[in-house]
């Protein structure tokens, strides 16, 4: 069974930063692209950040500039450095990610984020 966990999310200050970590567990052996979503309070999911096998990211235009997304495949883990932090990024993250041939994803349980004065 394969198993993504998160973490390193919490309460953080307008401005402030925070890294948000993923790593899988179980039978997951070629991942393909990572990806990060988060879901605020009454809003739909959206996709925050991707990384390609290759190490091409893309990211929400709310959030270029400001985050940062990279992999480690050895540990097979995805990271989300979120720097600038506004209160509208407060949400719940959750990790992505699919096998290389795109026929599977998993997703992470999600880790809260909150950013409040």
């Amino acid at each position: 069974q394969v198993q993504l966990v998160e973490s390193g999310g919490g309460l953080v200050q307008p401005g402030g930063s925070l890294r948000l970590s993923c790593a899988a567990s179980g039978s997951i052996y070629i991942i393909g692209s990572m990806g990060w979503y988060r879901q605020a309070p009454g809003k739909q999911r959206e996709l925050v950040a991707t990384i390609t096998r290759a190490g091409t990211s893309n990211f929400a235009d709310s959030v270029k500039g400001r985050f940062v997304i990279s992999r480690d495949d050895a540990r097979r883990a995805v990271y989300l450095q979120m720097n600038m932090l506004k209160p509208e990024d407060t949400g719940v993250y959750s990790c992505i990610m699919k096998t290389f041939s795109g026929s599977s994803s998993y997703w992470g349980q999600g880790t809260q984020v909150t950013v409040s004065s």
